[in-house]
């Protein structure tokens, strides 16, 4: 590839796509206010004290203890995954040369997730000569892994705990079957197994859907599992700081469905800060909008931190080799 070849521009997004986040955050907050606002008065107090309360009662040192490792272990799983889609699909990279571009673009994740990846893309493109639709299609198989694996992880929360779980929860395992069901058929049709003459399969957005093998797909979950696991301890001993006790097996179950809110694009992790007041209807909503509010929001700005620590390394990567090419 030469120097003077670019990755293609990508449309400007439209008005709509811009505005929808930002009006779901307004929803959300405003929904968590609503929630907030009356046991607050009863207790003669703004909703500012109301959760300033909360916070004051939080052993912080214990809690950044916990957060910490956690946002740590995280890390090093994210960047395996990442890792390892990009040896598959991409360009061979050694681990450790994925880690300080994967840390750098958590700093630009903190105002938009797909800013970051682009840094990803633009660090690929230089030092590799990946096309940006490349990693694109890269990125939207981890996308559809994660899929797969949230919701295999809420069955086993479901299995384990579904009794302490609310009835709409007993969904999940139909939800899952039909998920995995569409899984096993867009594999053979992207594989060409069936209707191979489809040509939408051909698009370039599909092409590490084309080459995957159907174990990478449990490979990714298998990868990511561990930070998962290490998640229901974190959380569940997290929330017991706020005074909100639950089981370890019941936290399995709520909290790979907070992650796909977590997922869902928005500044400051709106929704998955609103399911934890919908989904414990019966607990404090002040306690539970609080705990999710740092919870998520420490997890950007730690995960960010982490980046710092990589940002030299990852400067001189990408731009140093640009400048002798």
């Amino acid at each position: 590839m030469s120097d003077n070849e670019q990755t293609p521009d990508r449309p400007a997004a439209k008005l709509w796509q811009r505005l929808l986040p930002w009006v779901i955050t307004l929803a959300c907050f405003a929904y968590l206010y609503g929630r907030m606002a009356g046991p607050a008065a009863g207790q003669g107090l703004s909703v500012p004290a109301y959760l300033g309360r909360t916070f004051s009662g939080v052993d912080w040192g214990q809690w950044l203890l916990l957060m910490g490792p956690y946002s740590v272990l995280f890390f090093l799983v994210d960047s395996s995954v990442v890792w390892r889609v990009i040896n598959w699909f991409n360009t061979r990279v050694a681990y450790r040369d994925i880690l300080p571009v994967r840390g750098s673009s958590y700093i630009l994740s903190i105002l938009n997730e797909q800013v970051g990846k682009g840094a990803m893309g633009i660090y690929l493109y230089r030092r590799h000569g990946v096309p940006g639709w490349e990693l694109g299609s890269s990125m939207l198989f981890i996308m559809f892994c994660e899929l797969l694996y949230l919701s295999a992880w809420a069955t086993v929360g479901w299995t384990i705990a579904g009794d302490a779980l609310p009835e709409v929860f007993s969904a999940i395992p139909y939800v899952f079957a039909g998920i995995v069901a569409f899984f096993i058929g867009f594999h053979f049709v992207m594989s060409g197994t069936v209707a191979s003459r489809w040509r939408f399969t051909q698009q370039p957005i599909f092409r590490a859907f084309r080459e995957a093998r159907w174990w990478y797909y449990p490979t990714i979950g298998l990868l990511r599992s561990p930070a998962m696991l290490a998640a229901v301890v974190v959380y569940t001993l997290a929330l017991q700081l706020f005074g909100i006790n639950v089981g370890f097996a019941t936290m399995l179950g709520y909290l790979p469905v907070i992650f796909f809110g977590a997922a869902t694009p928005g500044p400051m992790r709106s929704v998955a800060i609103t399911l934890w007041v919908v989904l414990f209807p019966d607990q404090d909503p002040g306690k539970m909008g609080a705990f999710g509010l740092v919870q998520h929001n420490f997890f950007i700005f730690f995960n960010a931190a982490i980046g710092l620590l990589f940002l030299r390394r990852a400067n001189r990567d990408l731009f140093d080799d640009a400048a002798t090419n």
